[in-house]
């Protein structure tokens, strides 16, 4: 991965990229080499499956380990340094399609920790671009696949 850009995440989600580096570096390394020693001692590598499987392994832990130092390294914290009435990283946010009475909520936040099941929007989503800097009582129109749609900011905590 050749990030060349800034990625935004909450503090939780850094903590955790940078749990989770320490955790393949030092527990996940020594359990695949542990068992590349154990393949190896199987004898003829050119036939041995549970020798392949450790290398695919290790491959893919290597780069997972590689992904997650260029993402650290590229990371910015979230802060909120706007007001709590104004849209921006870690607002939650009320919004109801325009002649709809459904409300739906949503949390901002970067675009590595976006999750749609549990409502949380990158903030460079056309609907997240759009929230960016909003106040509650707004109309605000964005594009979607399907067209232009239009809601009202209920709500923003």
């Amino acid at each position: 991965m050749t990030e060349t850009h800034d990625v935004v995440v909450s503090q939780e989600k850094f903590d955790e990229m940078i749990k989770e580096l320490e955790n393949l570096k030092t527990v996940r390394r020594t359990e695949i080499a542990e068992s590349l020693e154990y393949a190896r001692s199987l004898g003829d590598l050119s036939e041995n499956a549970e020798y392949q499987e450790a290398r695919d392994l290790q491959a893919a832990t290597e780069e997972r380990i590689k992904k997650l130092e260029d993402l650290v390294k590229h990371t910015k914290i979230m802060t909120d340094g706007k007001k709590k009435t104004e849209i921006g990283f870690g607002s939650k946010v009320s919004i109801k399609k325009e002649g709809g009475t459904e409300v739906h909520e949503y949390t901002i936040v970067g675009s590595e920790e976006a999750d749609m099941r549990v409502k949380k929007l990158s903030h460079v989503s056309p609907l997240g671009a759009a929230l960016m800097g909003k106040k509650k009582s707004d109309v605000f129109t964005f594009e979607t696949p399907s067209g232009k749609q239009t809601y009202t900011i209920e709500k923003v905590a």
